[in-house]
């Protein structure tokens, strides 16, 4: 599991930060890459990374603001032609599906592939047997969502010398122990999983948030998260103008991150204001509160490792 960032700058496409898009991929867990937004030029960003279009399977739109919408419709209607057939669904406030229907309706553009836009509320919003994800309201101009992505506790890793030892050879058997059956074998005996899986594996969690000010919601979303996402427009002391355009500072996002007991938090959506000679600061202003702190670039990976 690894956070890739496509774009994390803010408002508007900048020379060292592209407009907002976040890449989850998944490829071991389920051969599948999730975005969150697709700001403009996103599939243009995409060019230069080693994600296929085709692999995309989710698109998690946190809000309408163009800086999080406008390379949507490019990047749906390129996927055609580079090999995508799988569905993708499309999660979004309300006027995501509007949105979506008029872009490619008036340029008449045909997708070889199924789409499903649907138009989310509070809760959980997709859950399946290895990954559920909550959508909660955040605090911003227009409604803004927040993601936080739970992956399912996985079992242990199969104690094979131990099954062999017991006479079990390698098969099908093993497999079915893995996924937790319980097995007879031919002289009456029965082989319990538990007995020979070691440690569950902890899931992991990420959360991802739109633009917002500081509120609850983006703590509820947070909690205990693995890597917490969150934007950081201004710098500490600029709390009254964040609040005035309905952003974050790098302090409140760290409070957030704190209040949450996040593992890491990891600074986007970073207004052109502040040149790569600022971004150190900003880091180290969050690290004030919370120590574990980074800030995104375009193309910077982050690794989520197994607990």
């Amino acid at each position: 599991m690894d956070i890739f960032f496509l774009g994390t700058g803010a408002g508007m496409p900048a020379k060292l930060r592209n407009v907002t898009a976040i890449a989850l991929k998944l490829l071991e867990e389920r051969g599948a890459v999730w975005l969150f937004d697709a700001g403009e030029a996103t599939q243009h960003q995409i060019l230069h990374t080693s994600i296929k279009p085709r692999r995309i399977e989710k698109i998690f739109i946190t809000h309408l603001h163009g800086d999080h919408i406008y390379g949507l419709p490019g990047l749906l209607s390129s996927r055609s032609f580079q090999g995508g057939d799988t569905e993708v669904t499309v999660y979004g406030p309300k006027g995501i599906k509007e949105f979506i229907h008029v872009s490619l309706s008036l340029s008449q553009t045909y997708l070889k592939y199924p789409l499903s836009v649907i138009e989310i509320s509070e809760g959980i919003i997709f859950e399946d047997d290895q990954f559920s994800v909550e959508a909660r309201l955040l605090d911003h101009g227009i409604p803004s969502y927040g993601y936080r992505v739970v992956e399912k506790d996985r079992p242990g890793t199969l104690l094979a010398d131990k099954l062999i030892e017991a006479g079990v050879q390698p098969g099908p058997i093993f497999k079915k122990i893995k996924n937790g059956e319980a097995i007879t074998l031919d002289d009456g005996s029965i082989i319990e999983p538990h007995h020979f899986l070691g440690p569950e594996q902890k899931g992991r969690i990420v959360t991802i948030l739109g633009d917002t000010r500081f509120c609850e919601n983006a703590i509820l979303l947070a909690k205990n998260a693995d890597l917490l996402v969150h934007e950081a427009t201004f710098s500490k002391g600029e709390e009254k103008l964040a609040s005035d355009y309905f952003h974050s500072t790098t302090h409140q996002a760290a409070e957030i991150a704190r209040e949450a007991g996040c593992k890491q938090l990891c600074l986007t959506h970073i207004s052109s204001r502040y040149d790569r000679n600022d971004w150190k600061e900003l880091v180290d202003e969050a690290k004030e509160i919370f120590p574990n702190t980074d800030i995104s670039e375009d193309f910077k990976e982050i690794n989520i490792p197994l607990n």
